[in-house]
């Protein structure tokens, strides 16, 4: 048994992403006494006992005889929670799963630095997540693996070589679903301006993605090389590929990675200063 599996989890907050990485944990073998909630709000106590996990509205109920302790709280909670459960974390390992709280701010509320970040995407919620780790140098391996295959449940780890790289993550991963859905859009739309059915066009569409996205994964070429081969092999793609030159997609959607980059660099400054300043 890996050792994700074979550990307790605690969640501070049950929302949403808290429900995707639980979802994935019992999807890999984690039993659902292995793992306890503490959030107050009611529709959370009812999605989870419907899987059978512990919820409790008493924070400190979610850290008794855990190994890990999963950080998914609203961000308006953070402070007021916190520091007040911040003596019974000392002998755990904590995961994050704050987008835009640094590990400073964490280290700060919770006196302690057995602290991992992680910074996710919407597909978790299927196993099929993208994430952005990183821990400081001072993280124990063991601490790393054990935060690893935690995350994992719900699809793929990458680690980053510095914090300010989650930023980038964000902008690339944590953001990319919506720009995926945003060329589904335009595509479907695309489509049925051309005659076709909206039940059509969004099948075509949507399986289109999903094979392309399969082939970049298992083919072992590089999108690069995909597309060139397309572009060899069929004058229409070329014909609209050469449309996209001409209206610099590429070069706006660089520049629109950037802009989120930039975004969420200033998100997670005004946050630390907020809460270095309220406490």
């Amino acid at each position: 048994m890996s050792i994700a599996l074979s550990c307790n989890v605690g969640f501070l907050g049950g929302g949403g992403m808290a429900q995707a990485l639980i979802g994935g944990l019992l999807s890999r073998g984690l039993s659902s006494e292995q793992i306890k909630v503490a959030d107050t709000e009611p529709h959370v106590y009812d999605v989870l006992q419907e899987k059978h996990i512990y919820v409790s509205t008493d924070y400190l109920d979610a850290l008794q005889d855990v190994d890990v302790v999963v950080i998914a709280l609203e961000l308006d909670a953070l402070c007021q929670i916190l520091p007040s459960i911040a003596p019974y974390l000392k002998d755990k390992l904590i995961l994050s799963l704050q987008r835009c709280v640094e590990i400073d701010t964490l280290v700060h509320l919770l006196a302690t630095n057995r602290v991992v970040r992680a910074v996710s995407n919407l597909p978790a919620f299927i196993q099929t997540g993208a994430h952005g780790m990183y821990a400081k140098p001072c993280i124990s391996e063991a601490d790393k693996a054990l935060a690893t295959q935690v995350i994992a449940s719900t699809g793929l780890v990458v680690w980053v070589a510095s914090e300010s790289d989650l930023n980038i993550v964000s902008a690339v991963s944590g953001s990319g679903s919506a720009y995926f859905f945003y060329m589904m859009e335009s595509m479907i739309r695309a489509g049925r301006n051309l005659g076709l059915d909206e039940k059509t066009a969004t099948a075509l569409t949507l399986q289109t993605a999903l094979g392309a996205a399969q082939m970049a994964i298992s083919s072992g070429l590089s999108p690069t090389d995909l597309r060139k081969n397309l572009i060899s092999a069929q004058g229409e793609t070329r014909a609209a590929l050469e449309v996209f030159d001409q209206l610099s997609v590429s070069q706006s959607i660089q520049i629109a990675l950037a802009a989120a980059q930039k975004s969420s660099e200033v998100q997670v400054q005004q946050l630390s200063d907020h809460i270095k300043s309220s406490n």
